[in-house]
């Protein structure tokens, strides 16, 4: 997680009131997530930091686009994602456990001087992402060339199984 240190916002010296954050997400970002969803990706995110003296609201616009593999033909296309979020963070002396389960909210012990926003933004990229994947959701057709060979291979099998059925069987179906 050092190639994230970036991503670290410290609120201590500021003042009360908004401040805005710009950060650039790559394909270094999502190597940073192991087993991630999306590999590669340009985006940009501007988090706005309201900070307020019990508390601090996180708004997060991300703008860009992700690198993802077509379900149908495993190409790669870019898909372009817009997304607006906001988080609450308020701050304990003690951080309790039931405490941590709200998700829409994130407890800080007040000794903290910074915030990661690597994480968050991370998750509301991966949420963005589409569950099926296709070309043509980024406006590209489908590769051809690819879509002719995996019709051929899945037409190939059928008549292998059907070429290699036991003898056996065979014989069951004469009974009829």
């Amino acid at each position: 997680m050092k190639a994230l240190k970036q991503f670290s916002i410290p609120f201590t010296g500021l003042k009360l009131g908004k401040h805005d954050f710009d950060f650039e997400i790559d394909k270094s970002f999502f190597d940073a997530f192991e087993h991630s969803l999306v590999k590669d990706g340009a985006l940009k995110a501007v988090v706005e930091l309201d900070k307020q003296e019990t508390m601090l609201i996180l708004g997060f616009h991300i703008k860009g686009t992700i690198k993802l593999n077509c379900d149908t033909c495993l190409s790669d296309f870019d898909q372009p994602i817009e997304l607006n979020e906001r988080q609450i963070v308020k701050f304990a002396e003690e951080v309790e456990d039931d405490e941590i389960e709200d998700l829409e909210i994130i407890v800080l012990p007040r000794k903290e001087t910074a915030i990661d926003v690597s994480e968050l933004i991370y998750e509301f990229i991966t949420v963005a992402v589409p569950f099926i994947n296709k070309c043509e959701q980024a406006g590209q057709a489908c590769d051809e060339q690819m879509l002719n060979t995996l019709e051929k291979l899945s037409a190939g099998s059928d008549e292998q199984e059907e070429q290699s059925s036991d003898p056996r069987w065979e014989a069951l179906k004469k009974l009829k």
